[in-house]
């Protein structure tokens, strides 16, 4: 005899009454600075993993952490009930480093509560997601009606580097009707969203070289060109003089179809008073359709030790976010053929690949899609979701639509505009995160209906 699916009150309720225990666990993995970059202390990172693998077992799963050459990931699994269909939860425990800690309001390893938001490195990207799949479960208890697999990644924020061979050898087990990647956000606060785009990403290096070694700013001055004049030169090719990306050959596109208006935009954004805006066309276009193009460091002399000495070779870090439908390959060549086109006064150019990531784009189109919006609409109390690009990057969802295509994928989160993940003072909107919490619950029940009518 099956087990009734919880109702939507019954639902909503178990997700409410789990909502402490949820938080406190969020915070203590708040408090591990897991951080799979090179140069950090990896031993938090498998403290990271142990962690979300006691969080999962204790949720009844059958649990084990994972690697192939690279940071621990966690997978869980339990069954489905007969003729349910299995879902895999898809989050990640690593997180990004915290840059300077002066930009910081409190310390950003201890999480505090402000104005109804949790701060700390991680509370939205990823833990959350990690928190939102471990509410769902609890919330079910031994009433589960589908099969989850929960796989909890340890090196997104660092590239995923090991992830398709992870995938690849446990690819039997995380086999699955549905996958929901909780590493995306909602529209606004109050407006759930499912994320349908991502675009694509190339990082490099580029240095020029001017001399073999540094020379007498006075001496050489005038005739010879230093290797830090030369680089700005050369980036500044690398826009038009609207902001547009310069680089021939990378795609783009207009058609977003959701408006952003650009005061809400630019108070999101952060621009001071005055900044214009890069670029042409509508801003959802300029954030999801077409190339964006970063300078994201440079290696040069300290302004407060640089000697009056022309510098010889200069370097500077690009990130390229492609347009879906572009192909990472082809724009690295493009970016390189840009470069070496127009390097000034003779300089030479070397460009060195860091990594990259394909775009994607869901059709976001099924049964399993109508019951995520549904569930959406319930958890946000009639509210409907908005569909959404994203101009950030999730290279690894290329990868699952490749090894699970018969999978519909769900790319949801717990981020919201003013969340500031990947900066200092990132935070999590508590009663946002409880809609989450409850909208996925709803969702695995949803899931298991659809199941049920197809039988």
């Amino acid at each position: 005899m099956t087990t009734p699916i919880m109702s939507e009150s019954e639902v909503r309720a178990a997700v409410e009454r789990e909502l402490p225990g949820v938080r406190a666990d969020l915070e203590r993995l708040v408090r591990i600075p897991g951080i799979a970059f090179e140069g950090f202390d990896h031993s938090h990172v498998e403290r990271s993993a142990e962690a979300v693998a006691e969080l999962l077992r204790g949720c009844g799963l059958d649990t084990k952490i994972v690697r192939s050459g690279g940071q621990p990931a966690v997978i869980g699994t339990k069954p489905a009930p007969p003729g349910a269909p299995t879902v895999l939860l898809y989050a990640h425990h690593d997180v990004q480093p915290v840059g300077d800690l002066s930009l910081w309001e409190s310390d950003p390893f201890e999480p505090v509560e402000r104005d109804g938001r949790l701060y700390g490195r991680g509370a939205a990207d990823d833990k959350a997601g990690i928190m939102a799949h471990v509410a769902a479960l609890r919330a079910f208890g031994d009433r589960l009606p589908v099969g989850v697999v929960l796989f909890i990644e340890g090196e997104e924020e660092y590239g995923s580097d090991s992830l398709e061979q992870l995938l690849i050898a446990h690819r039997e087990e995380l086999a699955s009707d549905v996958i929901v990647i909780a590493d995306s956000g909602n529209w606004d606060i109050g407006v759930p969203a499912l994320t349908t785009s991502l675009r694509g990403i190339v990082n490099c290096f580029v240095e020029v070289r001017t001399l073999d070694h540094a020379v007498h700013s006075g001496m050489f001055g005038g005739a010879v060109p230093d290797a830090l004049t030369t680089l700005v030169k050369l980036l500044a090719t690398l826009h038009d003089d609207a902001g547009n990306v310069a680089v021939e050959g990378l795609v783009g596109r207009e058609g977003a179809v959701v408006d952003y208006p650009e005061d809400r935009f630019r108070a999101e954004a952060g621009l001071i008073y005055g900044a214009q805006l890069f670029g042409t066309g509508r801003i959802t276009d300029r954030l999801w359709t077409k190339p964006a193009l970063a300078i994201l460091g440079v290696d040069a002399p300290a302004t407060a030790e640089a000697p009056n000495a022309l510098v010889p070779a200069a370097k500077a870090k690009l990130s390229v976010r492609l347009a879906p439908g572009d192909d990472p390959k082809q724009a690295y060549a493009a970016l390189i053929a840009h470069l070496e086109k127009h390097a000034p006064w003779g300089a030479q150019v070397t460009v060195t690949f860091e990594h990259d990531g394909a775009p994607c784009v869901i059709d976001a189109t099924g049964p399993m899609f109508d019951a995520a919006r549904a569930a959406f609409r319930e958890a946000w109390d009639g509210t409907d979701p908005v569909d959404i690009g994203v101009g950030g990057s999730i290279p690894f969802i290329a990868t699952f639509q490749e090894m699970f295509p018969a999978a519909a994928i769900l790319v949801t989160g717990v981020e919201d505009p003013h969340a500031r993940a990947h900066g200092p003072n990132e935070s999590l909107h508590l009663g946002e995160f409880a809609r989450v919490c409850a909208a996925e619950a709803l969702l695995l029940a949803k899931v298991a209906a659809v199941g049920a009518q197809r039988a």
